[in-house]
C-alpha cells in the first residue's frame, strides 16, 4: 500500500516537478532502502531523501544557485512543507470547505424549528376566600359556565363570580332543612344553573333574573352529589347509588334510571358525542352507559363495567382530542390515573400519582392533562400525554384539592380546596388565534363528511 500511494503521487507530479522523477529513481536504487525504519507507513520518504541529498546545496553552494533554480526550490520547499522545524506544531484552523451544492439548492428538506416550551405560572394568579366550604371528597361544589361565571356552594348558599368584572353576587340559600348545597352544574348556555341539595332534591335556577324556574323532586332518596348535562338531559347521581336522566321540559322529567352502583355516586360526565356517560362511585366501580341502550321501561344495563380502581372514583375527564378516550382517578386507597378507550372497556394505562386524585381536566390546546390532588401535597399536577410526564407541579393550597373547573376559552383553571381558598391558575396558556373558516367546497356531496 506505502509504495502505491507514493507511486501514484508521483504520477501526479511528475509532468509539473523534473526533480521529483530524479528522487523517486533515486529512492528505488537499493542504496536508499532502510530495513531498519519499523513503520514505513509513517514516514515521509520524498521529503527525508531530499533533505538527506539534495536539501542543503542551496544555502552551502549560493553561488551556483540560479534565480530560476532558487526560485524553484522555493517552490519545491513550500510544497513538501519544508520549512517546518517541529514534527509537533500548532498551526491554524484548516479553511472551511467550499460546498459542492450550496444550501438554497439542496434538496434536502429542513427541519421545522422546535417549538418554544410555553411558561407555566408556578403560583395562582389570583386567590379568593371561600368559608363554609365543605371538606367533602364526594360532593361537587364548583363549576365554570359558558358565560363566563363561575358558580360556588359554600354551605348553604351558591354564589357566582363574573369573571369579566370580578363581581360577586348571591344567587340563593337555601334552608337548613334542605340544605347544604351538595351540587352545582351550569346548563350548555351558560345561563340556567342546576343545584343539588342534601335533601334530594334538585332545583334549577335562572342566573340571569335569579328567579327558580322548578324542582325536581322524586329522582333520588338521599343527597345528590354529582350532576351533569347532556343539552336538554340533566343527569343525577345520587348517595341512593342511583343515576337518573331528567328531561327539564316536561313536566314527568324522569326518563331513564342508570343502576350499577352500590354505594354513592360522586362522579359524571357526559362524553362530547352525548352518546356515551362515564359514572364513578364510592363502591370503586367505574361504569361506562351507553345511551342508544337507555329505556324508561326498566334500568338501564351497562357498556363496561370497569372494577381496576381500587378505591372511590370521583375524577372523571373525558378526552376532547380522542372521543372514546377517558380518564379516571382514584381515592386516597388507590392514587391511579387510569385510561380507557370506552368502545373496548381496556386499561390503556396506569399511573401511580402517590396521593388523592380529586379532579382531572384535559388541556383544550395541547395534548395535557392536569390532576388535583390531596394528602401530602395537596398539589396541582400537570402531566404530558400519553407519556405522563410530569411538566409541571403547581402548590398554594393547604388542604386538599377537592374541586377544579375550566374557563370556557379552556386556559384559567379554578380550584377550591378544603383550606377555604379559590384559586387561579394561568396553567394552560393563552388561547390561540381561531383560523379563518374553510370556503365551502362546491364540490357535489361535500356536505357528506363521513359513511354511516
Amino acid at each position: 500500500m506505502d509504495a502505491g500511494s507514493s507511486n501514484s503521487s508521483a504520477v501526479k507530479t511528475r509532468t509539473r516537478c523534473p526533480l521529483q522523477d530524479q528522487l523517486l529513481q533515486r529512492k528505488n536504487s537499493r542504496d536508499n532502502l532502510d530495513r531498519f525504519i519499523p513503520n514505513r507507513s509513517a514516514m515521509d520518504f520524498d521529503y527525508a531523501h531530499y533533505m538527506l541529498t539534495e536539501g542543503r546545496k542551496g544555502k552551502e553552494n549560493p553561488a551556483v544557485s540560479s534565480p530560476s533554480r532558487e526560485a524553484y526550490r522555493k517552490q519545491l520547499a513550500e510544497t513538501f512543507n519544508m520549512n517546518r522545524t517541529r514534527i509537533l506544531a500548532f498551526k491554524n484552523k484548516p479553511p472551511t470547505p467550499v460546498e459542492a451544492i450550496p444550501h438554497d439548492f439542496s434538496g434536502v428538506q429542513q427541519s421545522k424549528p422546535t417549538k418554544a416550551r410555553r411558561y407555566i405560572p408556578q403560583t395562582s394568579e389570583r386567590t379568593l376566600d371561600a368559608p363554609d366550604l365543605l371538606d367533602d371528597y364526594y360532593l361537587n361544589l364548583l363549576d365554570w359556565g359558558s358565560s363566563n361565571v363561575l358558580a360556588i356552594a359554600l354551605g348553604s348558599t351558591v354564589y357566582l363570580w363574573d369573571a369579566t368584572d370580578g363581581a360577586t353576587s348571591e344567587l340563593v340559600t337555601v334552608d337548613d332543612e334542605n340544605g347544604p348545597v351538595t351540587s352545582v352544574k351550569w346548563a350548555p348556555d351558560g345561563k340556567h344553573i342546576a343545584i343539588g341539595l342534601n335533601n334530594s332534591d334538585v332545583q334549577l335556577w335562572d342566573s340571569t333574573s335569579n328567579k327558580q324556574l322548578r324542582n325536581l323532586r322524586g329522582c333520588h332518596q338521599s343527597r345528590v352529589g354529582s350532576m351533569d348535562w347532556n343539552n336538554h338531559i340533566l343527569t343525577t347521581g345520587g348517595m341512593d347509588g342511583q343515576i337518573v336522566n331528567n328531561d327539564v321540559r316536561i313536566r314527568s322529567h324522569i326518563v331513564e334510571t342508570y343502576r350499577g352502583h352500590h354505594q354513592e355516586v360522586c362522579g359524571l360526565k357526559w362524553s362530547a358525542s352525548g352518546q356515551q356517560l362515564a359514572s364513578g362511585g364510592n363502591d370503586n366501580l367505574l361504569h361506562i352507559w351507553d345511551r342508544s341502550t337507555a329505556s324508561s321501561n326498566s334500568p338501564t344495563q351497562w357498556l363496561h363495567r370497569l372494577e381496576d380502581h381500587t378505591a372511590a372514583v370521583k375524577a372523571l375527564a373525558w378526552c376532547p382530542f380522542q372521543g372514546n378516550l377517558l380518564a379516571s382517578g382514584g381515592g386516597g386507597g388507590d392514587r391511579c390515573i387510569k385510561f380507557w378507550n370506552t368502545h373496548t372497556g381496556a386499561c390503556l394505562n396506569s399511573v401511580d400519582t402517590g396521593s388523592q386524585v380529586c379532579s382531572l381536566l384535559w388541556n383544550k390546546n395541547e395534548r395535557e392533562l392536569l390532576s388535583s390532588h390531596g394528602f401530602t401535597q395537596n398539589q396541582l399536577t400537570l402531566w404530558k400525554y400519553p407519556s405522563m410526564v410530569k411538566t409541571a407541579e403547581l402548590t398554594g393550597h393547604t388542604s386538599r384539592v377537592l374541586f377544579m373547573a375550566q374557563s370556557p376559552d379552556g386556559c384559567t383553571v379554578a380550584s377550591a380546596a378544603g383550606d377555604e381558598t379559590l384559586r387561579f391558575w394561568n396553567v394552560f396558556g393563552t388561547p390561540e388565534v381561531a383560523k379563518p373558516a374553510p370556503k365551502a367546497n362546491p364540490e357535489p356531496f361535500a356536505h357528506l363528511n363521513r359513511i354511516r
